[in-house]
């Protein structure tokens, strides 16, 4: 059983790798980035309402009380992270906008413990210093941030909006069903993002073209379809069974797969490289992340005095 969620964690990472990279062929075709990201929420979240609601209708049943986390769900965890992301990467190679976005696993350490007031093992410390570390390598800060400074500020407010989505992960119990969590919150993410994303005005004819980039030529439809079936649909369905074989540690750990796995797919489709720097901060930081994150799971820690979680 164990393997087998391991397997599904990492199909699952793969999957999501995707979602960069055939982006990038839409906005090659005309599309603006925010209007990439409500063409996915929208036909991701539609297309998963229609399979729920035959095999699972129950899955779409959303408690009342529940209706406000729903909401912030919608805003953060899904059209946050979504909207942040694509707009980085078109300032940012797709590798390092995904290594900004995986500082989540910090964050959430920082906010545990300054926020919740919690009292965490020494090893979360050192995993968030030594991610940090890692970033500064990344973006080669001693060469005065060579890496443009707004894709910079995107990419780790994507990893804030990310941190969002863990947090709330453990603020649900049994009354709400995954999936039918992540499917309201892709038609609910659709909905807040259309004053921004103008679909009225998406050029619709774009689909119908295709987009060369890298020396790689697509149908922009098969690229968006891939995006919306394969990145997100099945990447989220595989994630879900994850971490219900495994934990949502462990789950999220593997995830963290997704940062390699997006540049390698953009070396593939894109021709985007990573410098050494660039290569070895990446791995610095994905090792801080699997520290921290593996110190926020020990029993060890314990609150420093009594306040209600946040």
């Amino acid at each position: 059983m164990k393997y087998a969620g391991l397997a599904i964690a990492f199909v699952s990472s793969w999957c999501f790798a995707f979602s960069g990279p055939m982006a990038k062929f839409l906005g090659a075709a005309g599309l603006a980035p925010l209007e990439a990201v409500w063409a996915r929420m929208a036909g991701a979240g539609l297309l998963l309402l229609a399979v729920l609601a035959v095999v699972k209708p129950r899955a779409l049943r959303i408690p009342r009380s529940r209706l406000p986390f729903f909401g912030a769900y919608a805003v953060m965890a899904v059209a946050g992270v979504q909207a942040l992301y694509f707009v980085a990467i078109t300032r940012l190679p797709v590798g390092i906008a995904l290594l900004l976005e995986f500082m989540a696993p910090v964050m959430v350490v920082v906010w545990v413990r300054f926020v919740r007031r919690v009292r965490l093992p020494r090893a979360a410390f050192v995993g968030a210093v030594v991610a940090v570390v890692g970033l500064g390598i990344v973006v080669e800060a001693w060469q005065g941030m060579r890496i443009d400074a707004v894709g910079l500020v995107l990419g780790l407010a994507a990893g804030a909006c990310c941190a969002g989505y863990f947090l709330m992960s453990d603020s649900f119990g049994d009354d709400v069903d995954p999936l039918g969590l992540i499917a309201w919150g892709m038609i609910g993410a659709a909905v807040v993002l259309l004053p921004f994303s103008r679909p009225w005005n998406i050029p619709w004819e774009a689909f119908t073209r295709q987009a060369t980039l890298g020396g790689h030529t697509l149908p922009v439809l098969g690229a968006y379809l891939w995006m919306v079936v394969v990145a997100t649909v099945v990447a989220y369905i595989l994630g879900v069974n994850a971490v219900r074989r495994l934990s949502a540690a462990v789950g999220a750990t593997v995830a963290s797969l997704e940062v390699i796995g997006g540049a390698v797919v953009a070396w593939a489709l894109l021709g985007e490289s990573l410098g050494a720097f660039q290569i070895l901060g990446g791995l610095i930081v994905l090792s801080g992340a699997l520290l921290a994150q593996t110190a926020t799971t020990k029993p060890a820690a314990e609150p420093v005095r009594e306040l209600s979680p946040v």
